[in-house]
């Protein structure tokens, strides 16, 4: 299957000049952006002041837009992961209240065969097999040998008949347990089954108001991205990377000042520095939009390094370095930290910068990854000889 590239990484020039011979005011959305219209951006080209400063103003629409979006994505991935999660807790329940169920009916079959050998053997007590009473036999025995015969016999019983009463006795309890036991977990199977429709009619909101802002996002993104080429002469495309390349290294800054502050508290403290990353993707959330096709994936990842100059060396390392982290699945989660996606994104949303579709776009995940993987170590073998160096594995 071929993957669909961000919106407006490739928009051509001729949208641009498009654009710029039919202005159009952009509606202001939902979401109380202010988006720039053409008319502003070509008054402000007279004057390099004005310009600057609307360029400035639509860097920042652009960065309300792709925010904006970010949380609602955001937002269906997490309500993604808790519906799957609750049906997980869900099936656990009912192959619990099933199994329960079972061994209670067993123990009631095992019960009642107990109680009906006790009441068979309580008859012998009294009766030898004929219409004759056990204890009359024995009163009118005449024969010493006999007399002591019949007693034995009646000892014998009795002491049968008191270890079969014992038998079911436990059986009973023990049906009576896990008749318990099963009520319970059937009423405990009925929550989570409540509780995973809950969560799966949430999730199935979330996605689509995920899916309303991103379709929004990409409408203005496109247009603001064709705005700043304009303003600055040059194209969409370019711009969008550029972009892309600024707000990445930002990311990477504020990533590490955190690292830094958590280094200086744990040394302030004389504790070790938590680690906040690590681990590979290994459960994927069920969203529905989301393409998993690794090798499509790949042949999108080949394509694309080629613009930060790197080689099939590079790509090998690539391979490498992301089909340990998710595998090549754009809806690889770690549950436990929340990286996502394909480069393992931390938190997931970051991908935001590189396209609002970055939930359910491999390509999306991919030219984000790829500015990381530039910004902060060079090249994809640098990424993958860090990742190779700590433990656990993180790059």
């Amino acid at each position: 299957m071929r993957l669909t590239p961000t919106r407006g990484l490739f928009v051509a020039a001729a949208v641009v000049v498009g654009a710029l011979v039919a202005p159009v005011v952009t509606a202001v959305p939902a979401t109380a952006t202010e988006y720039p219209s053409w008319q502003d951006v070509e008054r402000a080209k007279g004057n390099e002041a004005s310009k600057k400063a609307e360029v400035s103003r639509v860097q920042a629409a652009l960065e309300a837009a792709q925010a904006a979006a970010a949380a609602k994505s955001q937002a269906a991935l997490d309500a993604s992961e808790k519906a799957d999660r609750a049906e997980a807790d869900l099936a656990s329940a009912t192959q619990a209240a099933t199994s329960l169920q079972a061994q209670a009916d067993q123990a009631a079959k095992t019960a009642d065969r107990a109680q009906q050998r006790a009441g068979q053997l309580a008859a012998n007590l009294y009766r030898d097999g004929s219409s004759n009473e056990m204890t009359t036999r024995i009163a009118t025995a005449k024969n010493p040998d006999q007399l002591l015969y019949q007693l034995g016999a009646l000892d014998q019983l009795s002491s049968t008949w008191a270890g079969v009463m014992d038998d079911a006795s436990v059986a009973a309890k023990t049906a009576s347990s896990l008749h318990d036991q099963a009520t319970r977990a059937e009423d405990e199977r009925a929550d989570l089954a409540d509780a995973a429709e809950t969560k799966a009619s949430a999730a199935k909101s979330a996605e689509a108001v995920a899916k309303a802002a991103v379709a929004d996002t990409q409408e203005h993104s496109d247009e603001l991205y064709a705005q700043l080429a304009s303003l600055k002469n040059t194209t969409a495309s370019t711009e969008q990377r550029y972009q892309l390349g600024v707000q990445v290294a930002a990311q990477k800054a504020e990533q590490q000042r955190k690292r830094q502050a958590a280094a200086d508290a744990a040394a302030a403290t004389n504790t070790a520095v938590p680690v906040t990353s690590g681990g590979s993707g290994s459960s994927y959330p069920s969203s529905s939009g989301v393409v998993v096709d690794p090798a499509a994936a790949q042949a999108y990842a080949r394509s694309a390094i080629g613009s930060y100059g790197w080689g099939s060396d590079q790509f090998s390392c690539l391979v490498s370095l992301w089909t340990q982290e998710s595998g090549w699945r754009a809806n690889a989660l770690n549950a436990s930290s929340g990286a996502y996606g394909i480069p393992q994104s931390l938190p997931a949303n970051k991908m935001s910068v590189a396209g609002a579709d970055w939930r359910t776009n491999a390509a999306t995940q991919i030219n984000w990854g790829l500015a990381y993987i530039h910004d902060a170590y060079g090249s994809p073998c640098g990424a993958w000889n860090h990742e190779m160096s700590v433990n656990p594995h993180w790059y």
